[in-house]
């Protein structure tokens, strides 16, 4: 039927053209025809969506650098004399790592602008990930349909932070060297197997000579790739899941309000690249980073002063630096807690992030599919957590740092380590108080507005002489933003004894689910709505000023 159809309507006007029958050729084959109709998709404006945006051009910055540097790096152990162009190292001792590393800076034509490039660019990247997945939990993006892409994010968040480990410590500089040592310790400290693991990673004693030739390909060929795979099946079911938008009218969960993907949101994404690739271009011509000249070839027997891991493994050294050093001594074998712990907490703490969305669905029971967003602040548990989880980070990249804070700062080292200590355990919980009673004066402050309306700052006064301030009427779409959000009752057991007097089994899942609803959910967690019968009586006659 479907080819009578189309045999008539080509009929009536007439012989087909020769542009137009290539494309029912491609259309039968490729489904151009359907692919156009994806090409008026709706992308919702609103800035926090670029914040994904930015994540994915310093991707692709990353690899064109990446790239580019491949051609002139050697990773190898092998040991050389150095004779190049920065004269204070001739002579000295290196790895050809280091000795290529000084090459690129030094002698390949813009080889230093593009090294400083790709160092920026992975600061950026990580940095990016982490506020935008911050963004997508405040706004609870991550709810049915999208637990997947959360994974999918909170995995490339990880590799990210591997990879940045990996890349760093080839050049095979005194600071690098230093976090590879680190990043040994870690694993020495590993219960039966740690020293094997040291052994197979690094052919041998510390430092060895393979670790370099062993972490190139994996950060070039085997990281990459995986996270070039996780970021197509991302972007793949942001399309498919279509966009979360923000409350608003003519918002709901069936439609997305924006701008089409052709030909704007393009436009604006095109400009945004380069916009994104100028401003790293930008800090790696003039912002000098990772100065490996400066720092020299690595030794065992040195550390460099002050040396300090990229900003997203701080939070790892500072566990580990405000650890007290314990250890236990049984059966002639030493359990170094004092690295032990930390390590594990370390993968333990960002896991607790990934697993979070399984958790709240859990709790809720809700099954339904979710694209609006919520605002924070009428999920103040959620936010208090957020906030709770950022506040040690913080802390932890501040122990991370303590003996740059303490020289810089002029204060006592063990002041700081004990300081931060203490504040491990109370700052999350303080920021989680305030954060959570922050939210609730939002709420109050959002229906005192939605029922006496916006304060214009003007004062009247009344026949009998009170003097009152005027309160301006909000919008339609104002008062829709401020109430459409829902407030459900969380999840109960009900009665433990049934109508016949017999007590019913209630599992200790369900007991914990239930706790949790009324932390998260119950009554203390919101400010109830305005009712419609409220805004109607406050709003009629006279009653608003």
């Amino acid at each position: 039927m479907d080819g009578a159809r189309s045999d008539n309507r080509t009929a009536r006007r007439g012989a087909a053209g020769k542009g137009e029958k290539v494309a029912d050729w491609a259309d039968g084959r490729l489904g151009i025809y359907s692919l156009g109709k994806g090409m008026r998709k709706a992308f919702p404006d609103h800035w926090s969506f670029m914040l994904g945006e930015v994540c994915l051009y310093s991707f692709i910055v990353l690899i064109l650098t990446g790239i580019y540097l491949t051609l002139f790096f050697e990773p190898s152990g092998v040991e050389v004399v150095y004779q190049g162009s920065y004269e204070p190292l001739n002579g000295v001792m290196m790895t050809r790592a280091f000795e290529s590393t000084l090459d690129i800076s030094f002698d390949v034509r813009g080889g230093l602008l593009i090294r400083q490039m790709h160092h920026w660019a992975a600061l950026v990247f990580v940095t990016g990930m982490l506020v935008h997945m911050m963004r997508v939990f405040f706004t609870g993006a991550y709810r049915k349909p999208r637990e997947v892409n959360w994974v999918f994010g909170w995995t490339l968040l990880m590799l990210g932070i591997i990879t940045g480990l990996t890349g760093y410590s080839l050049p095979d500089d005194l600071l690098s060297g230093t976090g590879i040592r680190f990043a040994q310790g870690a694993i020495l400290s590993v219960p039966i197997v740690g020293t094997y693991l040291s052994f197979f990673l690094f052919g041998g004693e510390f430092p060895g000579h393979d670790i370099i030739s062993r972490l190139f390909p994996i950060h070039v060929l085997l990281l990459p790739g995986i996270m070039l795979g996780l970021v197509v099946a991302h972007v793949i079911l942001v399309w498919v899941h279509k966009h979360t938008q923000f409350p608003g009218p003519g918002r709901d969960q069936r439609t997305v309000t924006g701008m089409p993907l052709l030909p704007v949101y393009m436009a604006k994404a095109g400009g945004f690249f380069f916009l994104v690739f100028g401003t790293l271009a930008i800090m790696g011509g003039l912002a000098q980073i990772n100065p490996v000249w400066a720092f020299g070839p690595y030794r065992p027997d040195l550390v460099t002063t002050g040396a300090q891991p990229d900003w997203y493994l701080g939070f790892s050294e500072g566990l580990i630096r405000v650890m007290p050093g314990w250890e236990i001594n049984a059966w002639g074998h030493t359990l170094v807690l004092g690295v032990l712990i930390p390590f594990s907490l370390f993968p333990l703490i960002l896991l607790a992030l990934g697993a979070y969305p399984f958790v709240e669905a859990w709790i809720t029971g809700d099954k339904r599919d979710h694209h609006i967003l919520d605002r924070p602040r009428n999920v103040p548990v959620r936010t208090g957590l957020g906030v709770a989880w950022l506040t040690l980070y913080v802390v932890l990249l501040t122990g991370g740092g303590n003996d740059i804070v303490a020289t810089h700062l002029h204060l006592s080292i063990n002041a700081i380590t004990w300081f931060v200590r203490v504040a491990v355990f109370v700052g999350p919980v303080l920021a989680f108080i305030i954060t959570k009673r922050i939210c609730l004066g939002l709420q109050r402050r959002d229906r005192d507005k939605v029922l006496y309306g916006r304060e214009t700052g003007t004062i009247k006064r009344l026949p009998h002489g009170e003097y009152v301030e005027v309160h301006e009427p909000l919008s339609q779409a104002q008062l829709y933003a401020l109430t459409q959000h829902e407030q459900p009752p969380p999840y109960e057991i009900g009665p433990l004894v049934d109508a016949n007097g017999v007590r019913r089994p209630v599992k200790a899942s369900q007991r914990v689910r239930a706790r949790l609803a009324r932390a998260m959910f119950g009554p203390e967690t919101h400010i109830p709505k305005p009712t419609a019968e409220e805004y109607r009586e406050l709003t009629s006659g006279d009653h608003r000023h």
